[in-house]
């Protein structure tokens, strides 16, 4: 473990001894005494601790109090309690407001250092989970949008472009690429950020209450119209209007949605005035709107008027190494959500997961790992953690002559296995014993590996 810099807040001047004895021994960790909270809290102000040790009666403020202050200024600092006075009360009040440990005085030197050991320990596992989740994150992420290829830069770089306009938008592209990621995105970088972002399934709502949903209706305007009611284009006032799935719109409701779009103004349902909004559209299809204008199924006008940026979303089947980092990134998150202890994806099953066709795309990515996190028992998801279906049509992906995954599999653990061999033998210098127990297998076991792949200890002796 390496050395920690340890705060520690307590007036009893002759305990400095016994703190250094416990926590200084062979240069373990340096200690910085304070014997008031006020020289405590001025030291934080300019100084960086691993961790901190704090009396509950420290001169000039309670140690309750003492133990928010240090949280106030460092939060991320963990915190030990000790006390000559120990009470139920006050260790459950310690606890609650974050305190990691709680010691009663006289405590054995053992005891003190473990405590210390274990709140470090828990501090560096937070860091190293912050850490991971920066690393995945920041480097290959647009707002919540990850990826790397060159097809998602050229999303990113159009949306910086056109995020602080006023220009619709149509973003295109199949189900689950995350269309409306992208429309959340030209929101929160545009000057209505501050003002609301109205989501509207133009395929979920019933075709005859789309009308009153999108526009509102005045009090009477047909049976069931008790009160009058705000339509969402008038909710969206100010903000972005984000129209998903525009294919499903019925033509009726183009013609009045295109008046809109050009005028900036909507008539309720039954009403007689026209009232002005201010409302920027970005609207998202996965159906090809230039063939449903040639079938008769779309307007031209209102494809024209609001395809003014159009944003092209790639399949994920097409984004090379970004379903790698979508993966370890979904299940990062998930496994922080669920709380679970996860390393990361087997080579089995991340080769199952490069093989598959992704119809769902990112959300059945996003769906997939989410339950194989619920199902696995180990700390690595694996094929049996994956849905059966998946792994056999990867499996089936054969065409023009190609190897479906059973043979990729075996080839891909043969060349492990040779090369994870190779490794071990050349670190232990041929020793079999040696190698055999690194790797916790029997030498019988290793001897028929070494022999299966035609190794032998004597060529790794020079």
């Amino acid at each position: 473990m390496q050395p920690a810099r340890l705060l520690i807040v307590d007036d009893d001047a002759a305990l400095k001894g016994f703190y250094r004895d416990a926590l200084v021994a062979g240069g373990a960790h340096e200690l910085v005494f304070e014997p008031n909270a006020a020289g405590a809290l001025e030291r934080l102000g300019g100084d960086d601790f691993d961790a901190a040790i704090a009396a509950l009666h420290p001169p000039g403020l309670d140690g309750m109090s003492l133990l928010e202050k240090l949280r106030e200024a460092k939060s991320s600092m963990p915190v030990i309690l000790v006390t000559a006075n120990p009470t139920v009360e006050t260790a459950t009040a310690g606890l609650r407001l974050g305190a990691a440990d709680y010691l009663a005085k006289p405590f054995d030197p053992d005891v003190l250092a473990a405590s210390v050991e274990r709140v470090l320990a828990q501090r560096r596992i937070v860091a190293e989970r912050e850490l991971l989740r920066r690393q995945i994150e920041r480097p290959y992420s647009f707002d919540d949008i990850i990826g790397t290829c060159p097809a998602m830069k050229r999303v990113y770089e159009t949306i910086e472009r056109v995020a602080d306009s006023n220009v619709d938008v149509l973003v295109v592209g199949e189900t689950g690429t995350g269309k409306e990621l992208v429309a959340r995105s030209i929101h929160r970088r545009s000057q209505r950020a501050d003002k609301p972002f109205v989501p509207v399934d133009c395929g979920a709502i019933p075709e005859n209450l789309l009308e009153s949903e999108f526009f509102g209706h005045e009090r009477g305007a047909f049976t069931g119209a008790d009160s009058r009611s705000i339509g969402l284009l008038e909710f969206a006032d100010g903000g972005t209007f984000f129209l998903d799935e525009l294919g499903e719109l019925p033509m009726l409701l183009q013609a009045k949605l295109l008046r809109t779009l050009q005028e900036r103004k909507i008539r309720r349902v039954g009403g007689r005035s026209e009232i002005d909004v201010d409302l920027r559209v970005v609207a998202a299809t996965g159906r090809n709107l230039e063939a449903m204008i040639t079938a008769g199924h779309f307007r031209q006008d209102l494809y024209y008027r609001i395809n003014v940026v159009r944003i092209d979303l790639p399949p994920l089947r097409e984004r090379g190494d970004d379903l790698g980092l979508l993966a370890e990134y979904f299940a990062t998150r998930y496994s922080r959500e669920m709380n679970r202890e996860l390393v990361g994806i087997t080579p089995e099953a991340y080769q199952v997961l490069s093989q598959y066709h992704w119809p769902g795309n990112v959300r059945e990515l996003q769906n997939i790992i989410r339950r194989a996190l619920a199902l696995t028992t180990d700390t690595m998801i694996g094929l049996d953690d994956l849905p059966d279906s998946l792994v056999v049509q990867a499996g089936e992906r054969a065409a023009n002559g190609a190897k479906g995954y059973f043979e990729y599999r075996d080839q891909y653990m043969a060349h492990f296995e040779r090369q994870y061999l190779t490794d071990l033998l050349a670190r232990h210098r041929g020793d079999v014993k040696g190698a055999a127990e690194e790797s916790r297998l029997p030498r019988g076991t290793l001897y028929r590996l070494m022999k299966n792949h035609g190794l032998d200890g004597a060529n790794f002796r020079a």
